[in-house]
């Protein structure tokens, strides 16, 4: 059985030439990220690891 085919979608926000974040979710619920200049390098994440590591972005406390 195969996995079903996985759907990037990246922010409105982003322009057309790229240099942007790529989103997926697998059929498990990971949270697949990736750079749209380098599509080959995937990240996978929890939804709840990366909701705080966004909570972490937006009150400044990413990487400290």
């Amino acid at each position: 059985m195969t996995a079903p085919p996985l759907i990037w979608q990246k922010s409105t926000f982003s322009q057309e030439q790229g240099d942007c974040v790529e989103l997926a979710v697998t059929a498990g619920g990971a949270v697949l990220l990736r750079e749209s200049d380098d599509p080959g390098v995937v990240l996978s994440t929890s939804p709840s690891a990366l909701a705080r590591f966004l909570q972490a972005i937006k009150h400044g406390a990413a990487g400290s």
